[in-house]
């Protein structure tokens, strides 16, 4: 299970290190594919797989069901750790999660990247952007809670 939000840089080469906490769960590696809300997700490989088979299911005929898969299967990558517990994050998903750009001076060039656990998951966010999602969340929680009662949870 991953949970906790963890803050670490990414090195102008598009590395960074996973959490030492959620790197013993990862085994010798990982799959990381563009996510939802412009960040990135994070499976154990058999996280991944039980995903795959999901989505594999799903009927072609629909469109909205080719889009899905092409957006979480085409753009997916292998990743494994070197010696200092780093993947390295292909250009394509740095991209796409807004994680590619700028970089401020406080952090030597380095872009500063947010890791959520999220139970069978790991998301990594630009930090600017997830502060501004956390935001707008926190800000409704109240209207989130009582629809999510609506449905019983």
């Amino acid at each position: 299970m991953f949970i906790g939000e963890y803050t670490h840089s990414l090195d102008t080469k598009g590395r960074v290190a996973l959490p030492a906490k959620f790197r013993p769960k990862l085994g010798d590696g990982a799959i990381i594919a563009r996510g939802l809300d412009h960040c990135l997700f994070v499976f154990t490989k058999e996280s991944w797989e039980k995903l795959t088979v999901k989505i594999a299911g799903m009927s072609f005929m629909k469109s909205d069901s080719r889009a899905f898969a092409r957006l979480m299967l085409a753009g997916a990558s292998e990743v494994e750790f070197d010696n200092q517990g780093r993947i390295l994050i292909p250009e394509y998903l740095r991209a796409y999660a807004s994680l590619s750009s700028g970089g401020g001076s406080a952090s030597g060039g380095k872009r500063q990247v947010v890791f959520a656990g999220l139970y069978d998951r790991i998301e990594i966010w630009d930090e600017a952007n997830w502060k501004s999602y956390k935001s707008k969340t926190e800000a409704s929680s109240d209207d989130i809670a009582e629809k999510l009662g609506e449905l019983g949870l």
